[in-house]
């Protein structure tokens, strides 16, 4: 034993504690400063992580608690406090499968819950029309609050009375005298694409993201009357940039912890995002200065007049914002940039999947393959021309074959509404912040609605067929006040591209294929589509 000496020092009436390092080493540094070592901060590491464990338990529990007492009434897998139905879609036979399964047991109203989130899934048309004949469940869910960052308050994010204002502003660039400007991009877009795939020289190709090239390409020259050339550069900052930040969003809705903003922070999806986003806005803002100035060099206006070498002008959606006002003054630029780079997000993802499942169906259908390359034939006899509005509007079994697999295959096949107080839905009472979710994929395999639903049968579609069926059961671009906007350039995107490879390529199919279907943004294969040209 080593005695330690104790001292008293001055007149604080402390006490200084004298020892040897080499005897006693606890005292060596008596002082000097505290400097945390390694098992400290994994000690301080582990006690944050326990507190926010604990308030994320907590925060679930009340949360399952509170909602509980509202939703029982409604049938669905067991639900269990703090993890909710989690398991259950963690099962690795994905969302989709998961949510048949449910809709077959349950019916056309089923209660899951995740942790934060209480859902009722509506697989019927009566609770489809509901939720989407209402003009007050308009309120988007948490998820679109992840693309606050790239698309601001835009049409697909926004709410209130700005979204209304916007909307109305908007409506009128997809009338169809609009419309007919940009046939001329699917027929140029359309043209490169042929080229492309007629290198494959019959080889088997995952269409989906050659699809996606060429729809980037179409909306950005509809948007901005510019081309990022996606088809030529694949791999160029613009188009890694957008697939970079679709997939960060689902990235961080599909994790609790990056639901949180000072936890998303911490994360290498931030760091990305920072990066995309300087991309992607750098290029619209850069964009929209130019095209300002040029509108103002030309001094365009909304009638479209022809120039003085006898050419129209191409207004694209671009235009059109620049040239509105709101009480006697411009759109702010901020305002512009949200709606353009809402235009490109919606307006390539959704198409890509239309398009690209389409041709899918056509690839496993030969029989209905040769009906639409007939009715083309009939069009077009000598297999050249460039396809015009009028005759896009005469392709009407194209339409039925392009319904039908958009109801097979719906590009959004899931989308919600968050009531912003308690409403009555269908006699039962819903709190608010629920999301009221229409399941798209389930609702358009509804035997009720579609006998043999699984069938590929474009006749559903004929005029007579589809009369007495609800609006409310097929919904691949919703319906109602938030119905999607750009519909009508979407079909007419589709069947341009579709009836031009149909009239270049025939479609074979590749044996023993069945897409394993995802969803992120939109319904995506996630081992391909491969189809041999």
């Amino acid at each position: 034993m080593y005695p330690i000496m104790i001292n008293y020092i001055g007149s604080n009436d402390s006490l200084v504690f004298h020892a040897s390092s080499k005897e006693y080493p606890l005292f060596a540094s008596s002082t000097t400063s505290w400097v945390p070592c390694f098992e400290d901060m994994i000690l301080i590491l582990s006690l944050v992580l326990v507190f926010v464990f604990g308030y994320f338990c907590v925060l679930s529990l009340s949360h399952y608690v509170n909602y509980r007492k509202y939703l029982h009434k409604y049938p669905g897998p067991r639900c269990y406090p703090i993890i909710g139905n989690t398991f259950h879609f963690a099962r690795g036979t994905g969302l989709i499968p998961s949510l048949m399964k449910c809709k077959k047991k349950y019916g056309d109203i089923v209660h899951c819950m995740l942790p934060f989130s209480q859902r009722l899934f509506l697989t019927g048309a009566k609770p489809v029309e509901t939720l989407l004949s209402s003009t007050t469940l308009l309120e988007k869910p948490l998820i679109y609050k992840f693309f606050h960052p790239w698309l601001g308050l835009g049409l697909l994010t926004g709410s209130g009375a700005r979204w209304k204002h916007i909307r109305k502003l908007l409506t009128p660039a997809f009338h169809f005298k609009i419309l007919k400007q940009f046939i001329d991009i699917f027929d140029k877009q359309g043209n490169i694409l042929i080229n492309i795939l007629e290198k494959c020289d019959g080889k088997e190709v995952d269409v989906f993201p050659y699809i996606a090239l060429c729809s980037l390409d179409i909306i950005c020259e509809a948007t901005m009357n510019t081309s990022v050339d996606a088809q030529f550069a694949p791999n160029s900052e613009y188009v890694s940039s957008v697939h970079e930040m679709c997939a960060i969003v689902f990235r961080r809705y599909h994790s609790p912890l990056k639901a949180w903003d000072a936890l998303y922070k911490l994360s290498k999806d931030y760091q990305k995002q920072k990066k995309a986003l300087t991309i992607l806005h750098g290029y619209s803002n850069a964009v929209i200065k130019r095209r300002k100035k040029e509108l103002e060099d030309a001094k365009l206006h909304i009638s479209n007049k022809e120039d003085e070498m006898g050419n129209k002008h191409r207004l694209v959606f671009l235009d059109l914002l620049l040239l509105s006002e709101v009480d006697g003054k411009p759109l702010p630029h901020n305002v512009i940039r949200e709606e353009v780079d809402t235009f490109m997000f919606e307006g390539h993802d959704t198409t890509t999947s239309g398009i690209s499942f389409t041709l899918y169906c056509l690839s496993k259908n030969p029989e209905v393959q040769d009906k639409v390359f007939t009715e083309l034939k009939v069009i077009d006899p000598q297999g050249r021309k460039a396809w015009a509005y009028d005759d896009l509007q005469q392709m009407k079994y194209l339409e039925q074959v392009i319904k039908e697999s958009l109801r097979l295959y719906p590009p959004v096949p899931l989308f919600a509404r968050t009531p912003t107080e308690n409403v009555d839905f269908g006699g039962t009472l819903v709190p608010k912040g629920i999301s009221l979710t229409v399941f798209t994929y389930g609702l358009h395999r509804c035997p009720k609605l579609y006998p043999n639903p699984d069938v590929f049968d474009p006749e559903r579609f004929t005029p007579e067929n589809s009369r007495a069926r609800s609006i409310y059961g097929y919904v691949p671009f919703s319906t109602g006040s938030r119905n999607c906007i750009g519909q009508r350039f979407a079909m007419l995107e589709i069947k341009s591209i579709v009836a031009y490879l149909i009239r270049e390529f025939k479609l074979l199919e590749v044996v023993g294929h069945e897409p394993e279907l995802t969803v992120d943004a939109i319904l995506r294969p996630q081992n391909g589509l491969p189809i041999r040209f």
